[in-house]
């Protein structure tokens, strides 16, 4: 009988000999297809956007505060503005006109937004004229929130093309409670400029500069001794005839470029410019030499890195 002679490096194993092992199909089913995880936490889609991918419906209330923090009424890639306002009008349908003023603030005062909340002040002048009394001053803010306001009342899209008697007292009320130099600094902008407003409302001045400043705007004869201090010096800077010898009033930078400005002009604007109005005209600054001066380079970059100008 032959030995078997194993070397201790042998496995064992490799000498014994074992039954077939039957193999089980172990895989599990397609988990890009049935993942417990989703099909537990996310709902299946129900609808399709503007691009026609697969969305989640909202609810009227959720849209509508959707389209006011991020809507803006200009055309996107899937959706032109006209086709927003028309849903946001359809929403405002089916939304008790509470939420809609809710909304109306928050989209102005936290949002920043100026059209949407301008459009949804419009209609709650149709809904709910009371609710829109007590709104109009937080929403409509500013001489170009006005204008705005009237605008889409005029355009008919709510359905009347007048102001009517409520929103006309509104407008009125707006513009006394204003001072003189913020309805002139105010007085920029056009479709419908702030002189279109006063035309439209007839506001009834109170003070005999505010008469000389009504009548200044839309074009007729006024009392220059009773023409408030802010106009009478841009009238005056208007007239003189030897440029850099009168200093640049504080006025809107539109209010001036259509006049002959040395760069000392030049100088003083950037000086005396606001925050946005800065960062739009960096380039105009520049061609006219007012980054020549380290004073003034410091000066337009502080108030540029400024969170609190930024956030103003």
């Amino acid at each position: 009988m032959k030995k078997l002679f194993v070397s201790p490096r042998t496995n064992v194993h490799q000498l014994v000999s074992y039954p077939p092992v039957i193999k089980e199909e172990t895989e599990m089913a397609n988990k890009n297809l049935f993942n417990t995880l989703i099909g537990k936490i996310g709902p299946k889609a129900n609808a399709r956007n503007e691009a026609g991918g697969l969305a989640y419906q909202m609810s009227p209330k959720q849209a509508l505060a959707q389209y006011a923090a991020t809507g803006c009424f200009n055309g996107t890639f899937y959706s032109s503005g006209a086709d927003q306002v028309d849903a946001v009008l359809e929403l405002c349908e089916q939304i008790e006109p509470e939420f809609i003023a809710r909304t109306a603030l928050y989209a102005r005062n936290e949002g920043h937004m100026k059209d949407m909340p301008a459009l949804l002040c419009a209609v709650l002048s149709v809904k709910a004229p009371g609710l829109l009394i007590k709104i109009f001053n937080q929403v409509i803010d500013s001489p170009k929130m006005l204008r705005n306001f009237v605008q889409i009342m005029r355009s008919g899209v709510v359905g009347r093309k007048s102001l009517g008697t409520m929103p006309k007292q509104l407008v009125r009320n707006w513009l006394e409670s204003r001072s003189d130099e913020q309805l002139f600094i105010g007085s920029i902008g056009n479709d419908p400029s702030l002189t279109d407003v006063i035309k439209m409302v007839h506001p009834k001045p109170a003070t005999p500069e505010r008469s000389a400043l009504y009548a200044y705007l839309i074009g007729r004869e006024y009392d220059r001794d009773s023409l408030p201090e802010l106009a009478s010096q841009y009238e005056k800077f208007k007239r003189n005839t030897n440029p850099g010898k009168v200093t640049v009033p504080d006025v809107p930078f539109q209010m001036l470029t259509a006049l002959p400005l040395t760069k000392k002009d030049w100088e003083q604007i950037a000086r005396n410019a606001s925050w946005q109005m800065t960062r739009m005209n960096l380039n105009t600054f520049l061609r006219h030499g007012v980054f020549e001066s380290a004073e003034l380079t410091g000066i337009v970059a502080n108030r540029l890195r400024n969170p609190r100008k930024i956030a103003a």
